[in-house]
């Protein structure tokens, strides 16, 4: 098949027969003048060694161009200088880089500690390893749920040493005066001996586990909750107090604890306890501590006392006949372990009592407090047997006493209040026989 050629092909191939015949024309020589010179010119930016001969021929041509161009320069071989013309024309990375180079003239490298994440890292290598435990920060959630249950327990035992073990274990962090707060509130709604047991351990954690300081912001936050405290125990304010001036005078914490507030306090819940510390704190000001501010503890107090408190709560309750009061004074005595006491003395009431009103009520006051589990089946037991053992002597002054008694234990048995075989245990007095001559062997009456 022949194709017709176009009017484009018919000139090109016109101009290269003119070509090969040397016939050109003025235009056509120009126009192939002009595309040799961009052919090399496009050859001399794309080699980076140029010959010679190029660069004499390409140098009269960039003459007429800026002399100061670094493009008219002529490049040397290695040269690591840029080559486009931007920059100061000083070496890349200040001639610390390129290939098989590792720094700059002069550099001082330091020794850089292995990397874990290194394929090539030897553990065995590096020595021994040490593996160190990392306690988290309780956050305020986490504090409250762990303190709770170490002051709780703390009231048990009573051993400042334990606390301060625990809390080293724990990392409060900034929250570490919360702890002292804490234990101030749970004692505000416990018994006296509570918090006199809080006070101590105040005393003895300030200069190990906590400062003066930190004292002092626990105080000042519980000052600030004084009024959702009062919801529970109304008499928080006096506490308070008692509790502040007992700190000072222990040096828990800081003199000046009570000047910084002066005309400073809006709220009169806190102005209340802070009257109440600096009056305790004139009273006692020659004392070194306010060591009975909470009262005696009841484990604490002499045995003298105590009986005598429990005499005084009996004649009381003799008088009376209040139980709800006599078992509020026998629970603020807190000896759980000498209640036995309370019931000896009141089985001796009733057989030095004349008439059956002392023993009906002394039945009642101990059933009563059977039935709540105040006094237990070991206190009880305990109690009457000490009657027993000393009945003889009782009898020297209360003639009837056996007889007092047995009708006595009676009547506790058939109000549930003692064992079968206590009362089986309780001692008769043995009857003598008196014969005189002549009565025939009978018994005299």
């Amino acid at each position: 098949m022949l194709f017709k050629p176009t009017r484009l092909q018919s000139w090109f191939n016109a101009a290269l027969e003119a070509e090969v015949n040397g016939n050109w024309t003025p235009q056509e020589k120009a126009l192939h003048e002009a595309r040799l010179k961009a052919k090399a010119k496009r050859r001399v930016r794309k080699s980076s060694s140029r010959s010679e001969s190029l660069s004499e021929s390409l140098s009269g041509e960039l003459a007429d161009g800026d002399s100061h161009s670094p493009k008219g320069k002529v490049p040397v071989p290695n040269d690591r200088k840029s080559r486009t013309g931007k920059g100061r024309g000083l070496p890349k990375k200040g001639g610390a880089g390129g290939k098989g180079v590792w720094g700059a003239a002069g550099m001082v490298y330091e020794v850089e500690e292995p990397d874990v994440k290194d394929p090539n890292y030897d553990e065995i290598a590096q020595g021994d390893t040490v593996y160190a435990t990392v306690v988290p920060e309780l956050d305020e959630r986490e504090l409250e749920k762990t303190v709770n249950p170490i002051v709780q327990e703390y009231f048990e035992h009573g051993d400042t040493k334990e606390v301060q073990m625990l809390l080293r274990e724990l990392n409060l962090g900034h929250h570490k005066y919360e702890f002292s707060s804490l234990a101030v509130s749970l004692s505000l709604e416990g018994k006296a001996s509570h918090r006199e047991l809080t006070s101590r351990l105040l005393r003895d954690l300030v200069g190990k586990e906590l400062s003066e300081s930190d004292m002092a912001r626990a105080f000042d936050k519980i000052l600030k909750e004084l009024p959702d405290l009062m919801l529970d125990t109304p008499e928080a304010p006096q506490m308070l107090g008692q509790f502040i001036a007992r700190a000072i005078a222990d040096h828990a914490l800081p003199l000046a604890f009570l000047d910084r507030y002066k005309g400073k306090v809006d709220c009169d819940h806190a102005r209340a306890a802070l009257d109440r510390a600096a009056v305790l704190l004139s009273m006692k000001r020659e004392m070194v501590r306010l060591d009975n501010v909470w009262g005696v503890g009841g484990g604490l107090r002499p045995v003298k006392h105590l009986v005598k408190e429990m005499n005084l709560l009996l004649k009381e309750y003799l008088v009376s006949g209040e139980v709800k009061e006599a078992e509020r004074c026998l629970r603020d005595l807190e000896v759980p372990h000498f209640h036995h006491e309370l019931v000896y003395e009141a089985v001796v009431m009733v057989l030095e009592s004349k008439g059956d009103t002392a023993v009906k009520m002394m039945c009642k006051l101990l059933q009563a407090f059977w039935k709540i589990g105040l006094i237990t089946v070991d206190q009880m037991n305990r109690g009457f047997q000490r009657v027993y053992d000393e009945l003889p002597e009782i009898n020297l002054d209360v003639p009837h006493a056996h007889s007092i008694m047995e009708s006595f234990t009676d009547l506790c048995y058939q109000e549930s209040v003692i064992t079968k075989q206590l009362r089986d245990s309780c001692p008769s007095r043995g009857r003598k026989r008196f014969v005189s001559e002549g009565d025939g062997g009978l018994i005299k009456n």
